[in-house]
């Protein structure tokens, strides 16, 4: 269901800028504001750092990086 959305006291130059892109990719103002709330809004949760050390492949033991005592 959709439902309507008021904006207001937007700085001009934001109102400006958000016209300008609007019509640089062919659509209204209305249309590239939902397409910028839908960009921001439903992209894919970050990864932790955990996350994405967890999911390093392990390359080796440490002693095998050990240059200084070889």
């Amino acid at each position: 269901m959709a439902t309507n959305l008021v904006v207001r006291n937007v700085e001009e130059d934001i109102a400006l800028a958000l016209k300008q892109q609007a019509a640089s990719h062919g659509r209204s103002a209305e249309a590239e504001h939902r397409e910028i709330l839908k960009s921001v809004l439903q992209r894919p949760k970050r990864r932790s750092v955990a996350e994405v050390l967890a999911g390093m492949p392990n390359v080796g033991e440490d002693t095998d990086f050990n240059f200084r005592n070889a």
